[in-house]
């Protein structure tokens, strides 16, 4: 029996950000809906999906927020990031530029979030390998300078899309049980409605679920 989108353990917000046109909104739509949609267009204004995967036994709800065309116009504000315990740093492999850009995404993402923050950096539209401007050991190396994971993906093939998401929320899911662990308390037994605090992020356990 499939899991119902309010059943869950953990709420996580995850953020997509990276330059106009990289794919993040058919990254956002593959993993929550298995969409693709090749006439995609930049839209403006706040968009946000969500999808409950099991990890370790426990359910945990992703919230994904896209920049949605606003990275267009630098306009992005703390307040998308507020809360933001995971992130994709998207670029695609066959525009240099938008790789070039990712160091200064990451400052930003930095500059707007806590230190404890699960960072993906994501190279998309592997498909196109005809068409590849920025090699994989070049990004390899850049995310192990910057302590990030790293994937590339397809939102077009359906190619690492799910497993990019699922590593970043598996190891938020691990930065919380640690945290839980530090403070003496079983991460299995949670106080309901407690809100874990990674710094200034949180990750919030459902009330009422889940735990005697």
């Amino acid at each position: 029996m499939g899991t119902s989108d309010e059943d869950y353990d953990y709420l996580f917000k995850l953020v997509l950000i990276g330059d106009s046109g990289v794919g993040k909104s058919n990254l956002l739509s593959r993993f929550t809906r298995n969409e693709f949609n090749l006439e995609s267009k930049s839209t403006i204004g706040v968009e946000f999906a969500t999808r409950s995967v099991r990890i370790h036994d426990k359910t945990v709800k992703a919230q994904i927020w896209d920049t949605a065309g606003q990275e267009r116009y630098r306009a992005i504000t703390s307040a998308y990031y507020r809360g933001a315990v995971g992130a994709l740093i998207v670029y695609d492999v066959t525009r240099q530029v938008t790789f070039e850009n990712v160091q200064r995404w990451l400052k930003e993402l930095r500059d707007h979030t806590d230190a404890n923050i699960v960072i993906m950096l994501v190279g998309n539209k592997a498909d196109l390998r005809h068409l590849r401007a920025v090699p994989t050991e070049e990004a390899t190396a850049f995310a192990e300078r910057e302590n990030t994971y790293f994937m590339e993906t397809s939102a077009l093939e359906s190619l690492n899309v799910d497993n990019a998401f699922i590593e970043v929320l598996s190891e938020i899911y691990n930065v919380v049980s640690r945290k839980t662990l530090e403070k003496g308390n079983d991460p299995g037994a949670l106080p309901q409605g407690q809100t874990i605090n990674l710094g200034d992020v949180s990750a919030v356990k459902k009330p009422g679920c889940c735990s005697a």
